[in-house]
C-alpha cells in the first residue's frame, strides 16, 4: 500500500474485490476527515488475480497521479 497526501486530500493505493478478481484503485479521502473513502478504479479493462497484484498496480498509478482535485476527483500528471 502506498500513500500521497495532496493540498486537501490524502490518496492510497487499493485493490477491490469485483466478480472477475480484484481491480486496482486508489482511494482518496479529505486529510483528517473522518468516514470512508471514495475509491477511483484504475486500470478499468485489467483485473487482477490477487488482491496483492492490484495493489501494486495501483502502487504504480498512483506515482503518476498528479494532484486530487476540490471534488475528490483524480488529476493525472500528463507523462
Amino acid at each position: 500500500m502506498a500513500r500521497r497526501e495532496f493540498a486537501q486530500f490524502e490518496a492510497v493505493s487499493a485493490a477491490v474485490r469485483g466478480e472477475e478478481g480484484y481491480h486496482a484503485a486508489i482511494a482518496v479521502k479529505g486529510l483528517g476527515a473522518s468516514g470512508a473513502p471514495r475509491f477511483h478504479k484504475v486500470l478499468a479493462e485489467q483485473t487482477f488475480n490477487t488482491a496483492l497484484a492490484a495493489d501494486e498496480a495501483a502502487e504504480q498509478s498512483l506515482a503518476l497521479l498528479g494532484d486530487v482535485d476540490d471534488e475528490g476527483e483524480l488529476v493525472w500528471r500528463a507523462i
